[in-house]
């Protein structure tokens, strides 16, 4: 009974992995395709993906959206990571319940009204939509996926840690320098790492506070994808599928690096290793 088990849950797997991933490989497969549509495959060609570099708007938006991303994620973690640490901080169990469920509420809220909100709020203000706009958004709602990341590792961190560098003379800079940062440094790094993919992938929010002559990389796709389906978007899609496979990858031997070091940091001082 328990080998059958294994067996469908390796045969749903295969099921969601091949739902998940085949709109995907089909339009890769179609961006090497010397037609005009997907209606067909006729030969192979390299034409697409010469005219995607040759676009010199695509590849502006692009950069652009790059560079929101990064300056979103920076922003976001820093301000995530002291607020997780003023969570942790909080000494009144009421209090802290409350913000964290000020900090869930825009973690569920639907992408819709906070873009909304968003843009009804930049108009009351009288600032222009744009590049601070969206920039402005993509930070406020990264902050939340951050404050989520770190708030575990600080939760797992033993007080005695902290307590033993007071005591041996540590300031308040010194006991989050080299105490509290290198503990929960996992824990920021995939808040940085998830706060980076939500804003590269983000669209309802973005769509709501971007103004005339900037536009990211969603919403370019959804203004070309209604005048039709163009396969540079294909050959656009498998490039943005290639980096974020390498994104992930990175993140991956990255995250296992820090394991090893802490596993032997564990194991010098004589640690049981968890």
């Amino acid at each position: 009974m328990k080998q059958a088990k294994i067996k469908w849950q390796h045969v749903w797997l295969i099921v969601v992995f091949i739902l998940l991933y085949a709109p995907i490989f089909y339009l890769i497969f179609y961006s090497f395709s010397s037609g005009d549509n997907m209606n067909g495959f006729k030969s192979f060609t390299w034409q697409n993906y010469q005219d995607l570099f040759a676009d010199t708007r695509m590849i502006e938006i692009v950069l652009e959206t790059l560079l929101i991303a990064i300056l979103s994620s920076l922003c976001a973690t820093i301000i995530g990571t002291f607020g997780a640490l003023g969570i942790y901080s909080t000494k009144q169990r009421r209090l802290r319940n409350i913000i964290l469920s000020l900090n869930n509420i825009l973690m569920v809220s639907p992408d819709v009204i906070i873009g909304a909100s968003f843009l009804i709020f930049f108009t009351f203000l009288g600032l222009g939509l744009g590049f601070g706009s969206v920039l402005l958004s993509h930070i406020a709602f990264s902050i939340p996926i951050v404050v989520l990341m770190v708030l575990p590792k600080l939760n797992e961190m033993r007080p005695a840690l902290v307590d033993a560098a007071r005591d041996l003379g540590a300031t308040d800079w010194q006991v989050l320098s080299k105490v509290i940062l290198p503990y929960i440094s996992s824990g920021i790094f995939a808040g940085f790492f998830m706060a980076f993919t939500y804003s590269l992938d983000d669209f309802a929010v973005t769509f709501f506070v971007t103004g005339n002559g900037f536009e990211t990389l969603s919403v370019e796709i959804y203004s070309r994808a209604r005048q039709g389906i163009s396969l540079e978007i294909n050959a656009l899609s498998a490039l943005m599928f290639v980096f974020s496979l390498l994104l992930v990858g990175g993140y991956y031997l990255l995250n296992q690096r820090n394991q090893a070091h802490k596993a032997k940091r564990k194991q010098k001082m004589g640690a049981p290793v968890k």
